[in-house]
């Protein structure tokens, strides 16, 4: 299992979910009689059978990998004879090794014939696949990356982007549940609405709640099963990337839906028990106060420095201006 950097909202989401479903299910026990047509034990069941769905799918977003690639320790070698050739801008390292120029963007054919632009990463020291991004909050590449949502605390991408559909979906369903059931628990006694409003306080409460949170969850919905239809990412649309051209990955209605919840998905990119060298550990080690690694000073330039300068030198006295006698007798002794 992996949990993304602030997956202590996942707690609070829990919060949110579960006590308007356990008041609700609490409530239905307490009103259901043998003899009533309406509240019986499958409304009870619906109620339970919903709140379990949805926590169970907030659990598998959460805690799957959501296609985190690993990064590299190094930088590619420039071996390709197109990257030379490549107008696009060159990124020269630190190291100002001649034959290490890395364009920042270069095109690369799909399968359809389609060609599309990649970038390079600078955190991660390699080229993102089509559709992957940098999420700023993991600090990752992840692939085919939708957006970070802080509700499960987790980037949405490619490896758990189905179960993310569930979750807001079977919310949206428990919302629209509990709000109608709600509604015919007020509308059922035999009184005024005023007074079975008055009398019972906890299914007008589920009520306003469950039609704040539909506007959101179910609103949500909407919008990604439109990005589905039309084969894009949140990432994608909000920076309007095909609205001036054509969307190379859209395949139809009925392909994109496949896509999404009948083809495999992809198996995770990290070897859990897979062993790492000591470079990888020093790698990760270097990060700086943004927890980003600080690859061009700590990895490239001490390649670059000679050992006399990489000594443990005092500098404090340049500060002083008390030493700057010292200095100057030092050398010229030198």
């Amino acid at each position: 299992m992996i949990f993304g950097p602030d997956a202590s909202s996942l707690f609070l989401t829990s919060f949110l979910i579960g006590c308007p479903a356990i008041a609700f299910c609490t409530k239905m026990v307490v009103n259901i009689t043998h003899d009533d047509p309406i509240f019986n034990n499958r409304i009870l069941f619906g109620g339970l059978i919903l709140t379990v769905l949805d926590l169970g799918f907030l659990f598998l977003t959460s805690s799957r990998d959501p296609g985190i690639i690993l990064r590299n320790s190094q930088p590619p070698e420039s071996s390709d004879e197109s990257i030379y050739l490549s107008k696009s801008p060159s990124l020269d390292w630190v190291s100002k090794t001649p034959n290490l120029r890395i364009p920042r963007i270069k095109d690369v054919i799909l399968v359809n014939g389609q060609t599309v632009k990649v970038k390079f990463c600078d955190t991660c020291l390699l080229y993102r696949p089509p559709r992957a991004s940098h999420c700023s909050i993991c600090n990752n590449c992840v692939q085919k990356f939708d957006h970070h949502c802080p509700w499960v605390g987790q980037c949405i991408a490619v490896r758990n982007y189905p179960f993310f559909i569930c979750f807001i979906s079977s919310s949206t369903a428990l919302c629209i549940y509990v709000f109608l059931c709600s509604w015919l628990n007020l509308l059922g006694q035999h009184c005024g609405l005023w007074d079975a409003m008055s009398r019972d306080v906890l299914s007008v409460i589920l009520i306003v709640y469950c039609f704040v949170a539909v506007w959101f969850v179910g609103g949500l919905t909407v919008f990604h099963f439109y990005l589905i239809c039309t084969n894009q990412t949140t990432y994608e649309n909000f920076r309007y990337r095909y609205d001036n051209k054509e969307n190379p990955f859209n395949k139809g209605i009925l392909s994109n839906f496949k896509e999404v919840f009948l083809s495999k998905i992809p198996p995770s990119m990290i070897k859990f028990r897979a062993l790492t060298s000591e470079d990888d550990d020093h790698l990760s080690s270097v990060m700086d106060d943004n927890g980003k690694e600080n690859f061009d000073i700590e990895m490239a330039v001490s390649a670059t420095i000679p050992n006399l300068l990489q000594k443990r030198i005092d500098y404090g006295g340049f500060d002083d201006p008390h030493n700057s006698s010292s200095i100057s007798q030092n050398s010229t002794l030198l």
